[in-house]
């Protein structure tokens, strides 16, 4: 599996909105997510996709954050919106390839891109 290649991210203020793109090639059976790497916490998931278009969001972000994918262009994107602060760290695009459906709470990633820092500031 060749590794995911993203691109977005950057800087903006409170209230304002961001994208970040992940080419992945072979999209198709694949579960796909957004990580998150806040300073002094852990990784977590903030927005998942499965292989039909159903997604999960953290708390943190529901309501802000929207993912989507195009199988036919091997892309996966999220578009961050009402950015906080909170919302800074490094992001980063993350795959499994599937033949079921995608247990969100359970899903092992084993395919990551590159991380792209996003900062808000306030």
């Amino acid at each position: 599996q060749v590794q995911p290649v993203q691109s977005g991210g950057g800087s903006v203020q409170t209230g304002g909105s961001l994208r970040l793109s992940c080419q992945v090639s072979g999209m198709s059976g694949l579960c796909m997510g957004w990580f998150r790497q806040a300073p002094g916490h852990e990784r977590e998931a903030v927005a998942q996709i499965g292989l039909y278009g159903v997604t999960h969001f953290s708390d943190s972000v529901n309501g802000r954050f929207t993912i989507s994918r195009d199988n036919d262009r091997s892309t996966l994107s999220v578009e961050m919106t009402s950015l906080m602060p909170e919302d800074t760290g490094m992001y980063c695009c993350a795959a499994r390839r599937t033949s079921f459906a995608c247990d969100f709470f359970n899903v092992v990633y084993d395919i990551w891109g590159q991380e792209n820092q996003v900062s808000v500031s306030s």
